[in-house]
């Protein structure tokens, strides 16, 4: 054979092998084309307008009266996707519900005497930097009587900072708007009780992403104030607050699965608790290991957790104005 004949066969090979390439890719290509088309689940209509169950995501319909009909079918599977979904998201560490300190730039404490809401700017503050000494141009010690964030002067009465917390109110600001509910609540700083109205500012204050607010009304539903005693309603809502990443109803959350011998959870919310900052959960975790319902891996994992959150938090300056002031503890 000459070599001008093997070079023939050479490209006709080629030729076939890349003809087979060609043709795997096609068939591939219309394999993920019809996993992609959208089938009914009840009536099997195919379409690109067809809605997925809004609870499991698992299934399509091309209409309500499709997803009534297969309602009997997919019921089970439903709530069983669905419910997974739910603690996939319930069970995720939340981000800090303050963040970072806009002064010292360290994690605010969890602990709310680690903290000062400033009424003028809307701002939270650690206790560090609100105690912390005010020094000139020239770096000379003045009197600290200013806000450490807008140098607004601070009130020189209740009156001036009850007038204040109103416009903040009236900006709409979910903090200031929490603060009036739980003084109508607890009947403090010149309110009346009055149940209602609180928990009118709790809802108020909800959909502006304060996790606080969620978690007040769920109390409300756990103790009846106000509203009737609703142990579901109070799950929600503590649900809510705790994956916005309020460690108080976390724990709370954690109490309700211990009571419902429900360990494992109870242990997943403690432990979520205690990453953020909350110390009652931190010693919820060693009783539950002192009467040997944790293990010691679980407990030595959770004081690792409070550990890390000690090391964002702990500064000279907040030692500082933790010694001089009760108030000012922060952990």
């Amino acid at each position: 054979m000459s070599a001008s004949d093997n070079c023939k066969d050479g490209l006709s090979k080629s030729n076939d092998v890349l003809c087979e390439v060609n043709d795997m890719l096609q068939n591939m290509s219309t394999a993920d084309d019809n996993e992609n088309v959208s089938v009914c689940a009840n009536c099997g209509k195919q379409g690109d307008n067809l809605k997925s169950c809004t609870a499991c995501k698992l299934v399509k319909y091309c209409n309500r009266e499709c997803q009534i009909a297969h309602r009997p079918m997919h019921k089970k599977e439903c709530r069983r996707r669905a419910a997974e979904l739910h603690d996939e998201k319930l069970f995720k560490q939340p981000p800090p519900v303050y963040g970072d300190c806009p002064i010292c730039f360290l994690r605010l404490p969890t602990l709310e005497t680690g903290c000062r809401y400033q009424s003028c700017c809307g701002t939270i503050i650690c206790c560090g930097c609100v105690h912390a000494p005010l020094y000139d141009n020239q770096g000379n010690k003045v009197d600290n009587q200013k806000c450490p964030f807008c140098r607004t002067p601070h009130p020189k009465s209740y009156e001036e900072d009850k007038k204040r917390r109103m416009k903040r109110i009236d900006m709409n600001d979910p903090i200031a708007i929490v603060k009036q509910g739980c003084d109508y609540r607890d009947g403090t700083n010149g309110y009346p009780q009055d149940h209602n109205k609180a928990m009118e500012l709790f809802h108020r204050a909800a959909p502006l992403d304060y996790a606080r607010a969620y978690c007040n009304i769920g109390y409300a539903y756990q103790s009846g104030e106000g509203v009737n005693f609703d142990r579901k309603m109070a799950v929600h809502y503590y649900e809510l607050a705790a994956m916005m990443g309020n460690e108080r109803a976390r724990h709370n959350l954690g109490n309700g699965e211990l009571r419902a011998n429900n360990m494992e959870r109870a242990l997943k919310h403690y432990m979520i608790a205690v990453r953020g900052g909350y110390a009652k959960s931190l010693e919820a975790i060693k009783q539950l290991y002192t009467n040997e319902k944790a293990t010691k891996d679980d407990y030595t994992t959770a004081l690792q957790l409070y550990q890390e959150y000690l090391g964002e938090i702990k500064s000279v300056q907040r030692d500082k104005a933790a010694a001089d002031r009760e108030d000012h503890r922060y952990y």
